[in-house]
């Protein structure tokens, strides 16, 4: 299953939401700054890196991977960016390295992990749902004949996708069992 336009679009913003917030949020607590001007580069870098990789579900490594390479270039992005003197004079911030010290690299790692594992199960959830929802337009009749009450069982020739996305505790019917059974 592919993703049109829309979705793709969609899936790429929600991503590179996410990251950059990930990223501004993590260099702001370092004790950086984060220009509105940078802000919306990220977002635009965060954006192109997702874009290509939305046509199809995506699993955990992939996400995962995404991610990393996200960050890594935001993280580089906000710590190359020019700081206003007076700010950076007031805050004493000194974030100007690109190689991070291990504290920030073990931080750094564990949110994207977490991240990326929030992420690839949204993924999951929305591919889920999506299938579902086409297995119930393929299979829904066009035109609902009278159903009596022995006839709501599911028929034998349906789809094993459309019985798994049945709701597991639904009683279907309260009526004593037929009398082939």
């Amino acid at each position: 299953m592919t993703a049109g336009l829309t979705l793709r679009l969609a899936r790429a913003v929600a991503f590179a939401v996410v990251c950059l917030g990930l990223s501004a949020v993590g260099h702001l607590a370092g004790g950086g700054t984060v220009s509105p001007r940078t802000a919306v580069l990220g977002a635009v870098v965060a954006l192109a890196a997702a874009l290509p990789a939305t046509g199809r579900e995506r699993g955990t490594g992939a996400v995962l991977a995404l991610l990393t390479g996200a960050q890594a270039a935001l993280h580089v992005l906000f710590s190359t960016a020019p700081l206003l003197p007076p700010l950076a004079e007031a805050t004493g911030h000194t974030h100007a390295k690109l190689v991070p010290d291990l504290g920030m690299a073990l931080t750094h790692g564990w949110a994207i992990v977490m991240t990326a594992l929030w992420l690839s199960r949204g993924e999951a959830a929305l591919w889920a749902m999506l299938r579902r929802l086409a297995v119930r337009l393929l299979t829904m009749p066009l035109a609902d004949p009278p159903v009596s009450p022995r006839d709501r069982r599911i028929p034998v020739s349906t789809p094993s996708s459309l019985r798994s996305a049945a709701l597991r505790h639904v009683v279907i019917g309260r009526a004593p069992p037929s009398q082939a059974a």
